[in-house]
């Protein structure tokens, strides 16, 4: 048996920070999108007890470092199953971009295997087997737009996304959510998002109430240290968008538009001031 299924990454329109609590977990407020860009992973299953992933990206681990292969293996224990299972991964989205991507196939794998071997696991139970792979894995089965709440784990569904397009943009560097989050003095941050009006604007269906009000407080540690997130941002805007912002803990930035004309020109100024090599257009997915 063969099934294809997509993994899509997501970018945060908004994102705060509430405070560090004593174990070192950081409370979050933030609004998460999913968006139409994807990964595709085809899995099969086989007659042999083994797991065999592969991948077109070759920084990609493909033994239990990855997490699709952990996903499937959870599965494959916890229900006792005996036959194998090969997936391929298909990878469109960047790699350690702030997209949740990694999150995203973890979900599709959990998804895909529940399918594949007819387990009938409800999408809630899923979600619980997801937060024990990574806090955005339980957001990316749920997809959509939603407030995420605690430290990641408490989601709520939201009015959808209003028609735009989204650009995509991911400089060459990496960025360390580890080092971002230690840098990040939460509790002394003066000024925070208004996630609260976001969602009302996202229940109004105001494009520009959600666009006015994008804010991500790990800027306040990424932007000093790698000045090409705001130079994007500052590209994206001259080029037409209503915002721009960076998504996660970075590098990636989107901007919001409302033609797309103007978004695939905004692509075509980044590439030529060679600002960044990954740029995508897309658009919001709703579920």
């Amino acid at each position: 048996m063969k099934i294809e299924l997509q993994a899509y990454g997501k970018v945060n329109l908004g994102l705060d920070v509430l405070r560090r609590r004593p174990d070192g977990y950081h409370e979050v407020k933030m609004i998460m999108q999913t968006v139409k860009l994807h990964d595709t992973l085809t899995f099969e299953t086989v007659d042999e007890d083994v797991i065999v992933l592969s991948t077109n990206a070759d920084e990609l681990p493909v033994n239990e470092d990855n997490l699709v292969y952990k996903a499937c293996r959870m599965l494959k224990q916890e229900y006792q199953i005996t036959r194998g299972i090969r997936v391929f991964l298909q990878k469109e989205l960047p790699v350690a971009a702030g997209m949740a991507g990694g999150s995203a196939d973890a979900a599709a794998a959990l998804i895909g295997m529940n399918k594949i071997f007819d387990l009938q696991i409800p999408k809630h139970k899923l979600m619980e087997y997801g937060v024990k792979l990574g806090a955005d894995v339980p957001y990316c089965i749920m997809k959509g737009t939603a407030l995420s709440e605690g430290i990641g784990e408490k989601l709520t569904a939201l009015a959808p996304m209003p028609d735009c397009y989204i650009l995509l943009a991911k400089p060459p560097i990496a960025v360390s959510t580890k080092m971002v989050y230690e840098n990040l003095h939460a509790n002394e941050l003066e000024k925070h998002p208004d996630i609260d009006g976001m969602v009302m604007a996202l229940e109004e269906q105001s494009l520009q109430g959600i666009t006015e009000r994008m804010e991500n407080v790990l800027e306040t540690v990424t932007e000093v240290r790698y000045p090409v997130i705001a130079e994007i941002k500052a590209c994206m805007k001259e080029c037409g968008a209503m915002n721009s912002l960076m998504s996660g803990s970075g590098p990636t930035v989107f901007g919001i538009f409302t033609e797309k004309e103007k978004a695939e020109k905004a692509a075509d100024a980044i590439r030529s001031r060679k600002l960044a090599k990954q740029v995508f257009v897309t658009q919001p997915y709703n579920v």
